[in-house]
């Protein structure tokens, strides 16, 4: 499960990074496309971190209620 993390965390990192450089490189670009690409990648920028952070969240909570009902019910972890 360790590993799994360590992979997603990884992955996750390397998107972010992604994305700010398109956010970089579309506000460069001095073309007609180039501003819808960076309008689109702005929100992601902002969007993404967000939901995983939600999603992390959800998770905890999630974990945290399944640990307590576990507790409760007399079963060891």
């Amino acid at each position: 499960m360790k590993k799994l993390k360590r992979a997603a965390a990884l992955a996750a990192v390397v998107i972010l990074l992604a994305m700010y450089g398109c956010t970089l490189i579309f506000a460069l670009l001095d073309k007609e496309w180039a501003l819808d690409f960076l309008w689109a990648s702005l929100a992601c920028t902002i969007l993404v971190p967000v939901l995983l952070y939600a999603m992390i969240l959800i998770y905890r909570l999630l974990k945290r209620s399944d640990d307590s009902e576990k507790d409760e019910s007399g079963s060891s972890k």
